[in-house]
């Protein structure tokens, strides 16, 4: 029997609620057990915190991360300004650029927790200069951040003539997965064609599929049911992403009950955004405002997997931000209102599990037996309180190495019993 390298005690197995041991042999979980007699090396005390599986963000923008600013700030804050100011700014892109960028983006990323990420990289600029940054940078990573690449046309693919030959020259670059943005073709009939490319090229490529799709107020904007019909027709259930699809909270109730049964029968995944599209969305809107984001409490209801993106950090689009996945969570939360206890306490999974199906790694993810050691520790007693805390990520394992450490903040008040340490959890 091999050694135990590394046992970690007093783990709240997320999921569970259960308080367990968790023994890590050659980088994989070996043994879940309520107490560990086994001899090792490294021995972490969770005290009872949370140990959940590592953040997925599932939808992320890095080519433009930290750009805010340049060339200008977006002083609308407005989605029209934000592309008008990328535009500007990628004409002038370099690799160095592009990734020293996106790795300060990921350190901070994973010292919050997350270690899983999908980045649309923009692959309407001729050089595919963000291609070639980020498809290094993914190289250099591997192993410790797995980073899945989709090929963005960020100004639409039939918008300019180049479009659908740069779309796929990125797949041949180290891309994973295909992209489109139907509603920002010039016309619907070309927003089909967006779509229908997408899905050609997909299938020829065996590659998974992501479409920015319907990010907008219009109550017309309907390409989502154009891929939820192909999805179905060409048996790719389970591969297929829309991501933010905030038309859907201008449909008609009627029409949205269809789609959604549609959504579920394809078994798509659909990609929430808060922090962006609550900026972005209902700018028309005098009074009352519209919310800009999709129907998370129906579509949940409906039986279609949800999970939650960051989506833009310090860029043209979102002048916030820190890469903070709990965050992200927190404000969907407030915004979808998902305040009953259940639906709070299932809440991380839209950060974790229900992500990790939707980039189709669950077959590695996980805290099971036999799994890779890839887990965090909240400073958090359970998942109630980690989403109400959002608080510091302690250890970030990956293969059963720590790749990130954070002290826990340490405040004392001196009230009417005298000196006290304070502790925000709520729960013991």
């Amino acid at each position: 029997m091999k050694a135990v390298d590394c046992i970690i005690r007093n783990a709240r197995v997320a999921g569970t609620g259960n308080v367990r041991d968790i023994e890590i042999t050659d980088g994989i979980i070996s043994s879940i057990t309520e107490s560990s007699q086994a001899g090792a090396k490294d021995i972490i005390d969770a005290e009872k915190r949370l140990v959940c599986p590592p953040f997925v963000d599932p939808h992320l923008h890095l080519d433009a991360a930290l750009t805010v600013g340049n060339p200008d700030f977006n002083r609308s804050g407005t989605l029209q300004e934000g592309i008008r100011l990328w535009g500007e700014y990628k004409k002038n892109l370099s690799i160095e650029d592009i990734k020293s960028r996106a790795y300060r983006a990921i350190t901070w990323m994973v010292s919050q927790g997350t270690t899983f990420v999908r980045s649309h990289v923009d692959v309407s600029e001729p050089a595919l200069t963000g291609v070639k940054a980020l498809t290094e940078l993914k190289s250099e990573l591997k192993g410790i951040v797995d980073i899945q690449l989709v090929a963005f046309p960020q100004d639409g693919i039939f918008t300019f003539p180049e479009g659908k030959a740069l779309l796929e020259k990125s797949l041949a670059m180290g891309i994973d997965v295909v992209g489109g943005i139907p509603h920002n073709e010039l016309t619907r009939e070309d927003g089909i064609k967006d779509v229908e490319l997408v899905f050609a090229l997909a299938e020829e490529r065996d590659l998974l599929i992501d479409i920015h799709c319907d990010e907008t107020d219009d109550d017309q904007s309907r390409f989502l049911e154009t891929v939820a019909a192909l999805t179905i027709k060409k048996g790719m259930e389970g591969r297929v992403t829309a991501s933010h699809t905030t038309a859907m909270h201008s449909y008609n109730n009627a029409y949205t009950i269809k789609l959604i049964g549609n959504l579920a029968r394809a078994g798509m995944h659909i990609i929430v955004n808060p922090f962006d599209n609550s900026i972005l969305q209902a700018r028309g809107d005098s009074y009352p405002k519209r919310r800009g984001i999709t129907r998370v409490d129906e579509l949940l209801a409906g039986g279609v997997n949800i999970a939650v993106g960051h989506d833009s950090i310090l860029d043209p689009w979102y002048p916030l931000g820190r890469g903070n996945m709990l965050h992200a969570l927190n404000l969907l939360i407030h915004i979808a209102q998902l305040a009953g206890y259940d639906e709070l306490v299932s809440a991380i999974d839209l950060i974790t599990g229900r992500a990790a199906l939707l980039l189709n790694i669950q077959d590695r993810y996980g805290i099971e037996e036999g799994k890779p050691a890839d887990l965090i520790i909240l400073d958090a007693a359970d998942e109630f309180e980690a989403v109400r805390l959002m608080p510091e990520c302690l250890y970030v394992m990956r293969s059963g190495k720590v790749i990130a450490r954070t002290e826990p903040s340490y405040s004392t008040v001196e009230l009417s019993r005298g000196r006290e340490v304070v502790d925000l959890n709520f729960h013991s």
